[in-house]
């Protein structure tokens, strides 16, 4: 008896052979994928550059402030005009890098032990601290002094052996 080609073969019995089942539509599920997981890490990654952003410039703002204030007392006529200048370049600063006013905190002293400061070979040292808010953090239960980021700075310049107050 011959074989012919349509008859079925003897079933092996150490092969499995998968089921069949029926696999639901999945057309566009990766597009709803990759805007869902998009967003849920593209918003953690634009609050970390505003967040990070917001600490630099006061970073900035500090650091100028700081320096400017010692240059400028160092470079002074007097006490007067020293603390004078001081206060303006404290004041510039702040303006231009739109840093608050209230959280901002400034220590002068100068390394000698001279009565007045500035005063002739001292060295002035200027430290500006400052509170960051970072951004979005709303002011009810005390987020905003939770989130708060202090950043500080501090600069230092000799004044002249030959400086005088007057």
């Amino acid at each position: 008896m011959l074989l012919s080609s349509r008859s079925p073969k003897p079933a092996d019995p150490g092969v499995r052979h998968a089921s069949v089942r029926a696999v639901p539509d999945e057309a566009g599920s990766a597009a709803l994928e990759f805007i869902g997981l998009g967003v849920i890490l593209l918003v953690p990654l634009v609050y970390l550059v505003l967040a990070l952003g917001a600490i630099q410039g006061q970073m900035l703002g500090v650091e100028s402030a700081a320096r400017h204030t010692a240059r400028t007392m160092s470079a002074a006529k007097g006490v007067a005009d020293a603390t004078a200048r001081a206060d303006a370049a404290v004041r510039s600063a702040i303006e231009e890098y739109g840093m608050d006013p209230a959280t901002i905190d400034v220590d002068i002293r100068c390394t000698s032990a001279a009565v007045e400061c500035p005063s002739a070979g001292a060295t002035v040292v200027v430290t500006v601290t400052a509170e960051v808010t970072l951004p979005f953090v709303p002011p009810v239960f005390g987020l905003d002094r939770v989130s708060s980021v202090r950043v500080q700075a501090s600069s230092a310049y000799k004044v002249s052996r030959t400086w005088t107050a007057g």
